[in-house]
């Protein structure tokens, strides 16, 4: 699999496009007016604390309080599974839980106690950021976990050998201070590498607890590495085909660092310097735009239908016109193995995270279900986020989580829309004629007015003046009411007003339209 990471730079925003075989499957971005905090370390003020729920607010300084939950605290002990491949996002956040059989969170949280705690997600939505009490430093090559006894090594290396020789390195480099997780870069380290991080890293811990004994909380005690250094840090290896950068200042930080940790990678990193935008040569403008619409259109003419909520993202797998005469049910699972694939795609692209339940289109035959969660499965495996797919269910629909990290490309990129409040439907202009109609008559049956003049959205307005004359004549005459329409570019296409002329009184009146 070919795979390359072209960075664009901008004054105000950065962003980074991550290719497998020339086709965009994640897009990062990273801009002036938005801040991240996934791996940032603070000392924090516990606010409150919830038995009911196990679970404990923490204020570190934003907006919004963060959320402890008792599975996330602070424990001596490593209680996950050994070969736990820590969540390679550059934020250091590993597979490690809290054993079950600990005391409850009340009786280890008080309100107005001072917890060192780090971010693993970002505030989205009306939720504040979710917070570990188990602390981590990435490295290049591992992770260094601060107060636990343990070592770990990425399940992605999988050759025995291999694991064998870096366990025994590691029972040579793991510092007091903490436990280690070679991450899947560390594969084929020496013991003078892994020695170097080791020594960078525990340094890093001992500045984090020198500022925390001399600060009050909340404060910020630690600041994770910006989007692109991060990034470099995490995915960049002898994977990595070619790093394209169109920025000499950020390519020349990004090769002085390469020098120093993995100098072997220096001619993989490629400046860009033609006139001809990056992201425009390479055919990654289209595919951003493309990733913001709800619609996927697939090669074999189907396609797939991505529906955000509150609660959940739904997918839609259809056929398209195109159902197959001899074989129908062959032609709907080659359909639904393409959407697998492109569902598996898009949940990285749009970084989707959360539940996720996808509809794919209805099969008769068992096995065929069974390649369909195969398949999606198997792309799954790609991403970089955690994900778990479930057996389709008794209504034919897959249900999946993947690792929500930070907000999603449709949260980053919109907002909610002013003319449909966030619905993503507007009423039709018959539907506002109506409401128009109704509310006339309640001013025509109170009698007090005899002149009245309707402001409409312009579109709304020129609908009624052309399709609604009938109507109009009709209530003036039942009535003895002049009415007058105007369009006012000000109002929502939703909205009308009604005002008594002519001293453009505005008329309420106590029922809705």
């Amino acid at each position: 699999m070919k795979r390359e990471i072209l960075v664009n730079v901008t004054p105000k925003e950065t962003r980074v496009a991550i290719l497998e075989d020339e086709q965009l499957v994640e897009l990062l971005l990273d801009r002036e007016e938005e801040e991240r905090h996934v791996g940032d370390i603070y000392k924090g003020l516990v606010t409150a604390v919830l038995p009911g729920m196990q679970s404990a607010f923490i204020d570190i300084g934003m907006e919004k309080s963060g959320f402890l939950h008792v599975s996330d605290l602070a424990s001596k002990n490593y209680a996950g599974d050994e070969d736990d491949e820590e969540e390679d996002n550059g934020r250091g956040r590993r597979g490690r839980r809290r054993s079950s059989n600990g005391p409850p969170i009340q009786d280890v949280l008080k309100r107005g106690q001072e917890i060192l705690v780090q971010v693993t997600k970002e505030a989205i939505s009306t939720k504040g950021p979710r917070l570990t009490g188990q602390l981590s430093l990435p490295g290049r090559f591992l992770v260094f976990m601060p107060g636990v006894d343990h070592i770990g090594i990425s399940r992605k290396i999988d050759e025995r050998s291999e694991r064998s020789r870096l366990r025994q390195i590691l029972q040579n480099v793991k510092p007091k201070e903490g436990g280690v997780i070679v991450r899947t870069a560390g594969e084929e380290t020496t013991k003078e590498e892994f020695e170097r991080e080791v020594r960078r890293l525990v340094d890093t811990w001992n500045k984090v607890k020198s500022k925390a004994g001399r600060s009050k909380a909340p404060t910020l005690l630690h600041q994770e590495a910006e989007l692109t250094s991060g990034l470099i840090r995490d995915v960049f290896s002898d994977k990595v085909d070619r790093l394209v950068i169109d920025d000499r200042n950020l390519s020349n930080q990004i090769r002085k660092y390469l020098k120093k940790v993995s100098p072997e990678l220096l001619d993989r990193v490629k400046l860009y310097t033609e006139r001809i935008p990056l992201f425009d040569a390479e055919g990654i403008e289209v595919e951003i735009e493309a990733a913001m619409q709800r619609q996927v259109r697939l090669k074999s003419g189907g396609s797939i239908v991505v529906e955000p909520t509150e609660a959940l993202t739904s997918i839609d797998v259809n056929t398209g016109r195109y159902t197959g005469k001899k074989d129908p049910e062959a032609t709907i699972l080659r359909t639904n193995l393409e959407a697998a694939r492109e569902v598996a795609r898009q949940l990285r692209l749009r970084d989707i995270g959360g539940i996720i339940v996808i509809d794919f289109i209805d099969m008769e035959v068992q096995a065929n279900r069974k390649k369909v969660l195969h398949e999606l499965k198997t792309w799954l495996g790609r991403d970089r986020a955690k994900t778990k797919a479930f057996e389709v269910s008794e209504l034919g629909l897959i249900e999946m989580t993947r690792q929500r990290r930070r907000p999603s490309l449709y949260q980053t990129a919109t907002e909610i829309c002013e003319e449909c409040a966030g619905t993503g439907r507007v009423l039709t202009f018959s539907a506002i004629a109506r409401k128009v109609e109704r509310q006339l008559r309640r001013v025509g049956i109170d009698g007090r007015e005899k002149k009245v003049q309707v402001r409409l959205h312009p579109a709304v307005a020129l609908y009624v003046l052309e399709g609604e004359k009938e109507t109009i004549q009709r209530l003036e005459e039942n009535f003895g009411i002049d009415i007058q329409i105007r369009d006012d570019p000000l109002l929502h296409r939703d909205d009308f007003e009604l005002f008594a002329m002519p001293s453009q009184r505005p008329l309420k009146l106590d029922l809705a339209g």
